[in-house]
């Protein structure tokens, strides 16, 4: 602990970045009180990576972040990186493991062993926590902070760090009020929507393959004119077929950009290729010598063992294929063509995003435009600092948010103690 440096720092919203802000401003020195609305600290952190707390990535860079402006991400990264949240976690008794695309986790699996060693320290550092404590109103005047609650309680202090998160996960305490404290003091919000987030298609089929999963390759498509279409980005994985549409790890990643679209009143279109590890030709190539071995079975028979049964009726069907029960040595001819182009080339139209809810993480927020990057501080009120995910970044899956958090967090919390 540093000489006390007689700031008085109110932190709104104990979630990752405002725990990781009450730390880092309490061994600066400041006297510190964390106002949370939940009954207990850190209720959204018990849920990341399925429960296993997938907290930081060995691939943190600037080019996973996304908002108006995702080099905003920089300064806070290179002052609080991977090694610096390595080692924190490390002393506060975290051993960390690696595993695919450089996503590290706790050794213990268990998110709750992350959330546990914070609110030690926090209460071995003294922080002041507050529970079930909802802020209404915010007030900067004469260079001080006056914070209302709704049961009519008041909080005075010289800083105050905003760290009460998005819309993501209501469940968890993220109700977007954040968004309303911020607007108060004057900052412009950019309209927030869900990323990570299943995606909804237009289709009656669903229902036939739902639980379904397939191996492939998914893009987001933006519409150039009738039939013309740019793909924007695409992700490789597990796709899940649900009820509405499709989930899955490579659907997660890539509907940032789907609701992106739609908030821009665009109509997106998603790409499946069931078939990725094969040119069209080579595909075609296999269909031929295929049917040519079983000429007496159906189409529909023919193409068991190649493709979940459960799935066939409907490519054959979207491939506008009529006759699925037609005998293999009868296809008419582009028949064929039709269903190589459904397996690598089968195109969706998107309307739109599963609930906030579902989502892991809130797109949108505070502009960034208006906070000093390497401070975290608002340039429109002084003494006011934001981190996390509150304003207008937000990170791919894979412990890239969470990194978010700890990084802003923690130069939110030393700036404002300093």
């Amino acid at each position: 602990m540093q000489a006390e440096s007689g700031r008085q720092v109110i932190i709104i919203g104990g979630g990752a970045s405002g725990m990781a802000a009450a730390i880092a401003a309490r061994r600066s020195g400041a006297e510190v009180t964390l106002l949370e609305r939940n009954p207990r600290i850190g209720k959204k952190l018990l849920v990341t990576g399925n429960g296993r707390c997938n907290f930081t990535n060995l691939n943190t860079e600037a080019r996973y972040y996304h908002g108006a402006n995702p080099k905003f991400v920089y300064s806070a990264l290179s002052q609080f990186g991977v090694p610096e949240t390595i080692d924190f976690f490390g002393r506060l008794g975290v051993n960390h493991k690696v595993e695919d695309c450089g996503k590290v986790f706790p050794m213990s699996d268990q998110a709750s062993s992350v959330l546990d060693v914070l609110r030690y320290e926090l209460e071995d550092l003294g922080v002041a926590i507050c529970c079930d404590a909802v802020v209404k109103e915010i007030e900067y005047a004469d260079g001080a902070f006056h914070l209302r609650m709704e049961d009519g309680a008041t909080f005075n202090g010289d800083r105050v760090i905003l760290a009460a998160g998005g819309k993501a996960m209501p469940a968890t305490g993220s109700n977007g009020s954040g968004f309303e404290l911020a607007r108060q003091l004057g900052h412009s919000i950019i309209s927030p929507f869900p990323a990570l987030v299943q995606l909804k298609l237009e289709g009656d089929f669903f229902k036939q393959v739902e639980g379904l999963k397939f191996t492939g390759t998914a893009e987001i498509l933006q519409e150039h004119g009738e039939g013309h279409y740019k793909m924007t980005v695409r992700d490789r994985g597990e796709i899940l077929f649900t009820n509405y549409g499709v989930s899955g790890p490579p659907i997660l990643q890539i509907s940032r950009k789907a609701g992106e679209l739609l908030q821009m009143g665009e109509r997106p279109w998603l790409r499946l290729m069931v078939f990725d590890q094969m040119t069209p030709e080579n595909l075609d190539k296999l269909l031929a010598e295929r049917f040519l071995n079983m000429p007496r079975k159906t189409l529909e028979i023919s193409l068991v063992g190649l493709i979940s049964r459960r799935l066939i009726p409907v490519l054959l069907k979207e491939a506008g294929v009529l006759d699925m029960r037609c005998r293999v040595a009868t296809l008419a001819a582009g028949e064929r063509e039709k269903i190589v182009r459904i397996l690598t080339d089968w195109k969706l139209p998107i309307r739109g995003t599963m609930s906030w809810q579902n989502a892991q993480v809130t797109a949108g927020g505070v502009a960034t435009a208006e906070i000093d990057p390497r401070t975290m501080e608002s340039k429109l009120v002084p003494g006011l600092f934001l981190c996390g995910e509150i304003l207008d970044i937000d990170g791919a899956c894979g412990g890239y948010n969470l990194q978010w958090a700890w990084s802003s967090g923690y130069v939110a919390g030393v700036s404002a103690a300093t």
